[in-house]
This record gives structure tokens, sequence and C-alpha cells, in this order.
């Protein structure tokens, strides 16, 4: 079926964790038994990874801008774990790209192997380069807060005509005039936060909706995270974490009947701490009562690597979201965002909206 060509934003952790997943399961044997681990599908639509592209990548550290996007995805202050070492050259250059409010002023403070380094170049002409890339589609990997640099980007997509994953808690896809200016041009847009494969939001919303499936009343929660990448050293800034509660928040709040007080759920990043590197630990307390009105509590720690937590699920929206171009679907894809995303548009359980991401691959629905 072709290729899919692929534009990233921002070179992270993210990024190199979805880069060197692909080049991971591209190696596979097709009867290797873990071909499919962390995907829905290993053939997806008629698309499996290998047939993922990286043609052109965005990123404003002086470590990136301007080296091959192989090599980049390895450079400082990127610290996730190494899934493969064979990664074959892609020969793409980084360019410089918008800074607008990308950056938190507080990251200077920090040494320089854990925060970002802006580099002294004028960026590039964002929607020139995706168009002479041919890029299918963009994902936004922009730290959290880049309210004005994801809208940027989210606009250059509309500029080019090519569709948008929006993996930050920036609401594109999920505000109604976004969408319909998507859904006016005839673009895919797939948004907003990224779920990972087992990360924190996600075991949160199956243990709330199973608190409310088994009759138990939840009083109270809180999700505090720690971790040590770039992402929690850049949410120190207080300031730049009102869409990352709200959406985190919400999707906890969606899957029950009567919302919590807000005053009773507390759910966020908490601190940095710097040698965790891309592990993010997660404390997780539910507090309700059941038969009798008797109190029942709940408390979980999970500890996973972050960023190729998420990787297999974009992978698996990049599909999506490629078969929606070559459906001739445009707008928001209510199924994919609602299954892979943490604030879609329209929230559904994750088994319903599961159920309906199958549907959509199979062309039984159109979105």
């Amino acid at each position: 079926m072709g290729k899919i060509k692929v534009a990233i934003a921002g070179v992270g952790n993210c990024a190199s964790s979805l880069i060197q997943g692909v080049a991971y399961y591209s190696k596979m044997k097709k009867d290797d038994p873990d071909k499919s681990l962390g995907l829905m599908h290993y053939n997806l639509g008629g698309y499996v990874p290998e047939d993922i592209e990286f043609v052109a990548a965005f990123d404003i550290d002086v470590r990136k801008v301007g080296e091959p996007l192989s090599k980049a995805i390895f450079s400082e202050p990127n610290c996730t774990k190494v899934i493969t070492k064979y990664i074959p050259e892609i020969p793409v250059p980084v360019m410089m790209g918008n800074v607008l409010d990308g950056v938190s002023p507080h990251m200077g403070d920090y040494p320089e192997n854990r925060r970002f380094i802006v580099a002294k170049k004028k960026p590039c002409n964002v929607p020139k380069v995706l168009k002479e890339s041919g890029a299918d589609l963009l994902i936004s990997y922009l730290p959290v807060g880049s309210e004005k640099a994801t809208s940027f980007y989210a606009e250059a997509c509309l500029k080019t005509g090519i569709g948008f994953i929006n993996c930050v808690p920036v609401f594109i896809a999920s505000n109604k005039d976004w969408a319909k200016r998507f859904e006016k041009r005839g673009i895919p847009i797939i948004g907003d936060d990224i779920k990972s494969q087992i990360g924190a939001t996600i075991i949160h919303r199956v243990l709330t909706k199973l608190f409310e499936d088994r009759g138990v009343k939840l009083d109270c929660t809180y999700q505090l995270n720690v971790g040590g990448n770039t992402d929690f050293l850049n949410m120190l800034n207080r300031t730049r974490l009102k869409s990352k509660k709200i959406s985190k928040t919400e999707a906890v709040q969606s899957q029950m009947h009567s919302p919590l007080f807000h005053e009773n759920i507390h759910i966020g990043p908490s601190d940095y701490i710097p040698w965790l590197k891309d592990n993010k630990i997660c404390f997780l307390r539910m507090e309700g009562r059941n038969f009798g009105n008797i109190p029942i509590h709940l408390e979980m720690r999970l500890s996973v690597e972050d960023s190729p937590n998420s990787a297999g699920v974009v992978i698996d929206a990049i599909r999506c979201c490629k078969l929606a171009i070559d459906r001739g679907i445009g707008g928001v894809l209510t199924s994919p965002s609602a299954y892979f995303m943490k604030h879609p548009l329209i929230q559904y359980p994750d088994e319903q909206a599961k159920n309906m991401v199958e549907d959509f691959i199979q062309g039984k629905i159109e979105r």
C-alpha cells in the first residue's frame, strides 16, 4: 500500500522511542511471536511498522538542529532507553523550528545535559519544508504548555493539507473551532494528549470504571507522577500545567456517572527527580465506600519507561490517520482519538473505543 511519510515536531524522548521502535519491528521476521507486542495489530489496515518513513523533523536544540534525524534522537538531553542500536541512517536533517512558547525560562537554571539549549538559528519555513518533504502527516511531540507552538504546527498542517496527530495536552482536536477547520479542509486529525500503552491515566480510568461497574462509590482520589526526563523538568513550571491537568483529570472523571468535586480529585505531575531519567513512577490512591457504607482504600505504584510506553500507540495512530487520508476522510477521527488520546473531542469507555477503532480499521464506520 506504499509508505506513510511522517514529519515530527519535537525530537525528544518520545520521538526517539518511536523511531527506534519502527526500526525494531521492521527487522522482525514474519513469524516472530513478538511482532505485535505493544501494537493493536502488526498489520493494521494493510500497513505494517516498516511502512512508516520519517521525512521531516523540527526542533530548537543546538545539539539536534542540522543533525541527521537518526543521530539527533540520541542527542542530549534525550535519556530514554535504547530499544535497538541498529537504526538505519535517516539522512533527513532536523530543521530549526519556531521556539514561541516551546521552552520554559526556568530550564536555563539546570545543567546543559538536562535541559534544552536553543540554537541561534533562524527558524525554517515549516509549511514549505512539509510540502517539499511529501509528508502525509505531522506528529506534535512539543513540550507540555506549548500552546502557541502547537497552534503554529496545527496551522502549518492546514496550510499544507497534511494530517495532524497531536500527542500533547494542547486542545486542538478537542476544540470545536479547530475541529471544524480541519473538517472543512478535509484533513484528518487525531488528538489530544497521547495515552500510554499501560500508563497512569489508562490504569486510573480502568480502576475508576471498575469502581462504578461494581457499585463502589469513589469519594476521593489522587494520582501523583514523578520522573527525570525533560518533560518533568519542563513541568516544574506550574503555569504550563493547566491543560495537562484538565486533560488527565477529565480522562478519569469521564468514567464516572457523577464526577467528583474539584477538591476530591488531584491528578498531575508532582516533581522532577533527575536520576530517574525516562522512568516514570506513579502513585495512585482511591478511597471509596462499598456494601453497607464500609470504606475501601486502594493504593498502587506503577514504574514504567515513559517514552516507549506511548510509542506503540503512536504507531497505531499513524496508521489510522493514513487510512483516513487514503479514504478521503477529514476532520477529527472520533474513534482513534477516543482510544489513543486522553482528551478527545468525545470521550468513550476504553472497551467501547477499542471496538470502534477496530470497526474504523475495517471500514465499517467512517471515523
